[in-house]
């Protein structure tokens, strides 16, 4: 069993915080509730660090935490009421499209999307954050792009 000390972590969550905070807020599309959600992530892993066992790198853990913190207050949001208030009639960004693409996508593809290109992940290091094997990564990701490519193209322009 690896040992990882206190300063390891910090110095983690000191070069990556704001991929962190990136992919968070790519899973619960809210910065604030983001920020709280790595914030957990890494007090668990700093309360937890004797049960990193050293199989892989210490960032593969940590962003299994952070992944699962985010989905964690995820499933929390789900359960409070919804507002009634009326939407503001504001034009839709130019982004949104894309947006709600990626939001249709099954759970495993739009994490590992946000993993490679928020976080920079390479595919073993998003295989084990999600703990699957490399070309499950792979996979997942082609579906994706071909899931994204053809729901984009029916866009009206």
């Amino acid at each position: 069993m690896a040992r990882v000390s206190v300063s390891e972590i910090e110095s983690l969550y000191r070069a990556r915080y704001g991929r962190f905070v990136r992919v968070a807020t790519a899973i619960l599309r809210d910065e604030e509730r983001a920020v709280e959600a790595v914030l957990e992530a890494f007090a668990s892993a700093l309360r937890d660090r004797t049960r990193f066992r050293g199989e892989g790198p210490l960032e593969a853990w940590v962003w299994r935490i952070v992944v699962n913190a985010a989905r964690k207050e995820q499933d929390r949001m789900a359960h409070l009421p919804v507002s009634e208030e009326p939407a503001a009639e504001d034009p839709e960004p130019p982004e949104e499209p894309v947006r709600r693409a990626v939001a249709r996508l099954p759970e495993r593809q739009r994490l590992a999307l946000f993993l490679r290109y928020y976080a920079d992940l390479d595919y073993e290091s998003i295989a084990r954050t999600l703990d699957v094997r490399p070309g499950t990564v792979a996979a997942a990701l082609h579906a994706a792009h071909e899931t994204l490519r053809r729901s984009l193209q029916e866009v009206p322009q």
